[in-house]
């Protein structure tokens, strides 16, 4: 179940059990090497982190010395450099005695350039603060190949006049880089060129319009550089960087996670969300570095992991299993492991329903859904033109078939997700089209001949024009109108939201504002929903899922007191490239392989995201197949750990706001 509590009970964001930023591990966490603080959300743990860099800069200042920071880019530290400007503002921090050094920049690079990490400082941090302009360096992505050796050794000798770095702010990369020091960087190492690793690459092409656009080469401190300040602090928000957190935190010193290197430091602390942590022992498996609370969702945390752990049913687990894995406490509690194993496995039994919208003139005591109403107004909210299909297609069509009154909301107009060459085919149908037949629109006209010119001399890194934003948005609401009549909804039940947030025709996009949310309020009332679905990727605080799932929450609290809400249930789905842990689930809808067919077909309704997606990221798998695997997985899941055997299931977490 997800709750608010999760991020509203604790107002400092800090969870239970982690020690205070700066302080000593705790004794119970024995499985982790380095400090760690665990936070509810980004905010707050950059909250924590401002607050700490902020009293090390009036420390020097108090004794007339200057600080030195090494600073780091990409979107973990950006809440960071937000909180520190707003103290700046509100608070009185001067930065006049900060000298700062960058950790690394693409090479080569203009310092002009919309991805220049040059740019990237001053618009998040120096242009808002009153650091003197020759206080800040970064390295210079525009010395010549043949100066480069010259330059990465003048950079440290900066460092080093300064009187070395009091304080070092990190990311980590999805496979543990830290600065652009890719996996073999030696613990040694100094500032130097780098070849970025395909996978960085890949992860960094949405700022660059595509992997063949994004450097393949980069300036970076070394490892030893960052080991030489006197306090490291590293940030990580997000699933993804679950895996490559536990390694570096509890897993073996190796040129091959270069953020395990922290290890060795005497003065690191990892500050990490719930998402990003979630691969930790401390939260995949509480019980084995502390007592827990045995309440029935650690319960059912626990018997799923050790039925996982031991690659056994659920059914086949024995008291010796649980005592010999740390769980005899659960058993002092509830009694032997044949009552226990019952139970929970009843539990996860409950959870599967082929009626997602709840089945009519039955029992529904064990039930995830309401029977009655039996016809219910169903909303189902999608961030881009495609969520819906490609996260709960299956769902989508059983609501449908089974009679529901579904509506789709469209969050976001996804327009820069659209290839130009695409854009620019569409835009010549249309012109000629209308030239062909003589149709006259002037301002028609003038949109499809301005976004033709502009795609045409359009440079890979240039941000799209308002008429190719509209082109794109174009193509794309007719790919989602296209699924929707394949799904057997009227066009009518589709409402392009088109939410403000999105529209800087760039990856970054602006804060959810009040215009965003009043929409989404808009469209909640219009319909009177009793089932709301949304995309509930809670993981990335910066992605546009996050953004919009903020948007929908802040409108049902505000919205949660009218009548037609309290009838109103909403489920949490989540994208193409992870599940719900199988104990948070609680409905899970099968689906047969002729149903995992017709949910492929759907996706395929959105040509512009077939063969070849502009934001692929570090997956090249197409979406229908990322979620086919998804969704085999879930139910490969199930089966393993003793249910029925189901070609596929899509899985949803309810929230109870």
């Amino acid at each position: 179940m997800i709750t608010e509590s999760l991020l509203l009970d604790n107002p400092e964001g800090q969870l239970p059990g982690a020690s205070p930023a700066g302080g000593p591990l705790q004794s119970a966490i024995t499985y982790e090497k380095i400090p760690t603080n665990i936070y509810a959300d980004a905010k707050a743990a950059s909250r924590a982190v401002a607050q700490e860099i902020a009293a090390l800069i009036r420390q020097k200042q108090s004794e007339g010395k200057n600080c030195v920071l090494g600073l780091a880019t990409g979107s973990s530290p950006k809440t960071v450099y937000a909180e520190l400007i707003r103290m700046h503002r509100e608070e009185g921090l001067s930065f006049r005695n900060v000298i700062s050094f960058n950790l690394d920049e693409y090479y080569p690079m203009p310092p002009d350039s919309q991805q220049s990490y040059v740019r990237f400082m001053k618009e998040q941090l120096f242009d808002h603060v009153d650091i003197p302009a020759g206080n800040y360096h970064l390295p210079d992505g525009t010395v010549s190949l043949d100066q480069v050796a010259a330059f990465t050794k003048q950079y440290e000798a900066e460092i080093e006049a300064a009187g070395g770095l009091d304080f070092q702010l990190l990311g980590i990369g999805g496979n543990g880089h830290i600065g652009f020091n890719e996996p073999g960087s030696l613990i040694n190492s100094h500032t130097r060129l780098m070849m970025l690793d395909n996978s960085t690459r890949a992860a960094a092409s949405s700022d660059f319009g595509g992997l063949v656009n994004t450097p393949r080469k980069a300036i970076t401190t070394g490892v030893a550089t960052i080991l030489s300040a006197k306090r490291v602090v590293l940030l990580a928000w997000g699933e993804r960087k679950a895996p490559v957190i536990r390694e570096a935190v509890e897993g073996l010193v190796t040129e091959l996670n270069p953020a395990s290197y922290l290890q060795t430091h005497a003065n690191t602390l990892f500050v990490i969300d719930t998402a990003a942590a979630s691969g930790l022992t401390r939260m995949k498996a509480p019980w084995l570095v502390d007592s827990v609370e045995w309440t029935n969702s650690m319960k059912k945390k626990a018997v799923t992991y050790l039925s996982q752990a031991l690659d056994k049913p659920i059914l086949k687990l024995t008291d010796r299993d649980y005592n010999d894995n740390g769980m005899s406490d659960l058993l002092a509690q509830y009694g032997q492991a044949y009552d226990i194993n019952i139970d929970v496995f009843n539990q996860l039994q409950h959870t599967i329903t082929g009626w997602p919208g709840g089945k009519p003139n039955a029992d529904d005591t064990n039930r995830p859904e309401r029977a009655e109403p039996a016809k219910k107004r169903c909303l189902i909210f999608s961030p881009h033109p495609d969520d819906d299909i490609i996260s709960m297609g299956g769902t989508f069509q059983r609501l449908v078939d089974q009679g529901h009154d579904v509506h789709v909301g469209y969050q976001t107009s996804g327009n820069i997700a659209v290839a130009d060459d695409e854009a620019l085919r569409f835009a010549d149908f249309v012109v000629d089209f209308n030239n062909k037949f003589g149709i006259e629109s002037p301002e028609a006209h003038r949109i499809f001949q301005d976004a033709i010119v502009s795609l045409r001399a359009k440079k890979d890194t240039i941000v799209d024009t308002a008429e190719v934003r509209y082109v794109k948005g174009l193509i794309r609401m007719g790919e989602a109108k296209a699924t929707c009549r394949f799904v057997g909804i009227p066009v009518e039940n589709a409402h392009f939201m088109n939410l403000p947030f999105y529209e800087t025709g760039k990856v970054a996009k602006n804060p959810i504002g009040e215009e965003d949310i009043q929409i989404t309020m808009k469209l909640i009332e219009e319909i009177k929903p009793h089932q709301i679905y949304a995309a509930g990727d809670l993981a990335d605080p910066h992605g546009t899922h996050k953004v919009c799932l903020d948007a929908i929450m802040e409108a049902v609290r505000r919205l949660k007191d009218r009548d037609f809400m309290k009838d109103c249930w909403v489920w949490l789905y989540r994208g193409a490239w992870a599940e719900w842990d199988i104990h948070e689930i609680e409905m899970a809808v099968p689906m047969s392989p002729d149903q995992v067919m017709r949910k492929r077909l759907g996706i395929f309704k959105h040509q512009s995201q077939k063969d070849g997606v502009v934001y692929q990221g570090t997956d090249s798998r197409e979406f229908w197949q990322r979620a086919e695997e998804r969704n085999r997985g879930t139910a490969s899941l199930y089966n393993h750990l003793g249910l029925a055997e189901y070609e596929a299931i899509e899985a949803f977490v309810r929230w109870h706001f």
